[in-house]
């Protein structure tokens, strides 16, 4: 059982990276989608990220209910691939259609915590391989916005808390893998 986390920013590289790892696993691989087709711009990035994948593997879109999607298809003859840890966050955070304010402290739904705490417990005991994608958004200025300031605080604090369950960590930047955690993992 191997758990990577293959983090970077925007167009860094990370998922093609970690389709390449998923790839040269031989593993059959279900790909754990949580990005949802909000507007035209989402739907484009979307259908990129399909074009690429290989036919041959099995997609679930899982916009909210990961741990429950782990427990599912986890297998130890199988490699999950979760892209993305950020969009799924977000879902998490503002699926409830509810006013945030850009002072002032931001409330967060009753079901962010059970299923961050639920994912977190999974990630910890999973039956298989996992390759986990995640945005780094920490890394430039303070948002001016008290939403983008939780969002990204959001994101940091469980991108710690997968790094930790993690056997492998790898930084995408550039399109070029900096290890963090564990052996280097090249994909061809």
């Amino acid at each position: 059982m191997s758990r990577t986390v293959v983090l970077g920013g925007a167009r860094s590289g990370k998922s093609a990276f970690a389709e390449r790892l998923a790839l040269a696993s031989g593993k059959e691989v279900v790909y754990l989608a949580t990005a949802r087709a909000g507007d035209t711009e989402m739907g484009g990035r979307i259908a990129h990220h399909r074009a690429r994948r290989p036919a041959h593997w099995s997609t679930v879109e899982e916009p909210s209910a990961l741990a429950g999607a782990l427990r599912r298809w986890c297998a130890p003859e199988r490699l999950i691939l979760v892209d993305c840890l950020t969009l799924w966050l977000a879902n998490l955070m503002f699926d409830d259609g509810g006013d945030y304010p850009e002072v002032g402290e931001l409330a967060l739904p009753a079901r962010f915590n059970d299923e961050r705490s639920a994912f977190l417990s999974e990630i910890a005991e999973v039956n298989g391989d996992v390759i986990l994608v995640s945005n780094e958004v920490g890394m430039g200025i303070v948002p001016v916005g008290a939403v983008s300031r939780r969002f990204a605080d959001e994101a940091g604090r469980l991108n710690q808390a997968v790094a930790q369950h993690c056997e492998n960590a790898v930084m995408l930047v550039a399109g070029l893998p900096l290890v963090l955690k564990g052996p280097p993992c090249w994909p061809a």
